[in-house]
């Protein structure tokens, strides 16, 4: 028999995929249309925020190196006159102790929405109508609210009766004394703008892991502890924020005192006797350099809170 001969069946490598082409660049009026349109979007808020924001600024800074009345076409230039004025005349700063009981209240404000936020992100009957009666003060209107308590407050009126039914005959002024008038108007305050702090506390709070609670029961932890080592870390972020707004609402407060009082009886807030610079006395120059100095002085101490206490990132896990 003949020799039979084996062949080998060598390997050959598969045959490359053919390479899909390339991708073509879009054209340019494309990309430029693409680039262009966040822009668009964006184009309203940004010149509302310029014409009504940046540009009122810029004008105000320029008036307070000026004499201008506010009414004649012409003003002048003085440089830092108005500066000066004003840090040379105490009476325009004596004002500033009247913040001191706005932000009084704003500490009994935080410590009273922190409180009811608490205890309202846990399972509580009604908590849902609490939620609302406690929110619902922020939604009304400064000038309704300051009309209400004008009346609530004043002689005879509707605090007066409710003390009368518990036998207690008051002959007071609340509203005739700087001290009472302060007292008053600054726990308006704190009836007015407990809802907002509440309600970012509230958020704050149920953004907090379930299972961190849940963890803590089982190792026998209380609602105080729950609070110290979970929900104060947890919030420490939107507490600094509460307390940057308290500060800067307290050095600016407005609606309120002036409604009620027009500023007498030592209410007067810095923001009324910068109005009354402007629109009373006709000195736009000093009222602009007050301004300007009331918003120096609120970055001021917003950068000294942010220096004081960190926003620091919390991880609870």
């Amino acid at each position: 028999m003949p020799p039979t001969h084996t062949t080998e069946k060598v390997a050959r490598p598969p045959s490359a995929a053919p390479r899909p082409p390339a991708a073509r660049p879009a054209p340019r009026s494309v990309r430029l249309w693409r680039g262009l349109t966040p822009w668009l979007f964006l184009a309203a808020p940004l010149v509302l925020l310029v014409a009504f924001t940046y540009a009122p600024v810029v004008n105000m800074l320029a008036y307070s190196f000026t004499d201008w009345d506010g009414v004649s076409p012409e003003l002048s230039y003085i440089g830092a006159g108005n500066y000066v004025e004003i840090f040379t005349r105490p009476e325009l700063f004596q004002v500033f102790f009247v913040s001191g009981y706005y932000l009084a209240a704003s500490a009994v404000q935080i410590a009273l929405a922190l409180y009811f936020a608490t205890v309202l992100s846990f399972n509580v009957r009604f908590r849902n109508f609490y939620k609302g009666v406690l929110f619902f003060p922020y939604l009304i209107n400064g000038v309704a609210i300051g009309f209400v308590f004008l009346y609530f407050f004043q002689d005879g009126g509707t605090l007066d009766s409710v003390l009368a039914l518990f036998g207690h005959e008051s002959d007071r002024a609340w509203l005739g004394t700087s001290t009472s008038a302060n007292i008053s108007l600054a726990s308006v305050s704190v009836w007015r703008y407990l809802g907002l702090n509440f309600v970012l506390f509230l958020g704050a709070i149920q953004s907090i892991p379930g299972e961190l609670y849940e963890a803590a029961e089982l190792d026998g932890a209380g609602r105080w502890h729950q609070f110290r080592y979970i929900i104060a870390p947890g919030i420490k972020p939107v507490l600094s924020l509460s307390v940057i707004l308290s500060i800067s609402g307290s050095l600016s407060v407005f609606e309120i005192p002036y409604i009620m009082t027009g500023g007498a009886t030592g209410t007067e807030t810095f923001v009324i006797q910068t109005i009354d610079l402007a629109f009373r006395f006709n000195k736009t120059g000093l009222a602009s350099a007050a301004a300007v100095v009331l918003l120096l002085i609120i970055l001021a101490v917003t950068w000294v809170q942010r220096r004081l206490v960190p926003d620091d990132k919390v991880d609870l896990t």
